[in-house]
């Protein structure tokens, strides 16, 4: 499998042969990096990488993208794979439980393919130690047998680009993370970015939106494409159904409060989160794990889904003693913790004790 050299923004997604026509419908990713919104850094980075690769005629160095979900990783592999004009092979740090699993997709890569391992920091400890020499030298040693009749044989793989990404970048240990050539960060976007990816998918999905509603569902949208692409689909009902089907200011804010979604970003488990902190803890300080326990939620879904974004706009602080509800949140929420006695300080801008 090969991409084509064209240069097109039209979604190739596989569908069903009836639907083949209106596959543009589902698909909003962008396939090129001219057309992607945002990360100007990180596109700037590829774009040169990219061009001298393919002067050289070599494959690219292994890339490393960290950051939040939702901000384009897996879209910036495919883009990448794309760019090169070679196929893509995707799997994730979950899915390869043992070496063998991890041998029968290094096997079958291609010159100049394109391996993209999303969660990686989530590969067990086997698995990743058999990627090192599969990263560096491009070979895997097999052992047959066992004790004084154990031997080995190196089988040698074709030069390959390994896309490894992960929403927490500080769990990867420090032989894997140093083997990445190129190691970048996908950052929130701004709402000016947001507008124009809901704009663009607002064309794709060949629906119509005013500047003033496409603005509304960027301010909502936490920094985040994905997000933003979701609640476009939400608005885009609503507004078929309730409305005259374009999507303004005034549709927007109505199918979005009944969303859930506040003029802020929050969702009910955002404010959830902080009124907990509020009620129960007096604003905080208070441990990751007596959160979830509170919440009935994971920890690892408040840590990677719920805290960035709160961090992002300051309505939740980290501190050595737990998490902490800023002021900010409390007034944005109109929640605000039981007085605490004259002699207890609270940190300056933050509510705890």
């Amino acid at each position: 499998m090969r991409y084509t050299g064209e240069n097109t923004d039209r979604p190739e997604g596989i569908l069903s042969p009836g639907a083949a026509e209106d596959k543009s419908r589902w698909d909003l990713r962008p396939k090129r990096l001219a057309s992607c919104i945002g990360q100007e850094r990180l596109v700037k980075t590829l774009s040169i990488a990219i061009q001298a690769a393919r002067k050289r005629e070599e494959p690219l160095d292994h890339i490393l993208l960290h950051g939040p979900p939702g901000l384009g990783k897996t879209t910036f592999a495919n883009v990448i794979a794309r760019e090169m004009e070679t196929s893509i092979v995707t799997t994730s740090g979950p899915a390869l439980e043992r070496a063998g699993d991890l041998i029968a997709y290094l096997t079958g890569l291609e010159r100049g393919s394109v391996l993209f391992i999303d969660e990686i920091h989530r590969l067990p400890k086997v698995v990743e130690e058999f990627l090192y020499p599969a990263m560096e030298d491009f070979a895997v040693d097999f052992i047959f047998d066992k004790g004084a009749h154990a031997r080995s044989h190196r089988f040698r793989l074709e030069r390959f680009t390994l896309v490894g990404a992960t929403t927490r970048p500080g769990l990867l240990s420090a032989p894997l993370r140093e083997r990445f050539g190129i190691t970048r960060a996908v950052q929130f976007y701004t709402e000016d970015e947001l507008v124009e990816v809901v704009k663009r998918s607002a064309g794709i999905l060949e629906v119509k939106a005013t500047g003033e509603g496409a603005a509304e569902i960027a301010k909502r949208a936490r920094g985040t494409p994905r997000i933003a692409n979701t609640l476009l689909k939400r608005v885009r009902d609503y507004a078929q159904v309730k409305a005259d089907g374009i999507i303004s200011k005034e549709v927007a804010q109505a199918a979005l409060e009944l969303e859930g979604v506040d003029d802020k970003g929050l969702t009910d488990l955002d404010r959830t989160l902080l009124v907990s902190i509020i009620r129960f803890y007096k604003g905080g300080p208070v441990g990751l794990e007596a959160i979830a326990a509170t919440l009935q939620q994971e920890s690892d879904t408040i840590v990677d889904m719920v805290e960035p974004f709160l961090l992002k706009i300051g309505f939740l602080a980290r501190t050595p003693s737990g998490r902490i509800v800023t002021e900010e949140a409390a007034r944005h929420l109109n929640e605000f913790p039981s007085k605490t006695k004259k002699s207890e300080k609270k940190p300056t801008g933050e509510l705890g004790l």
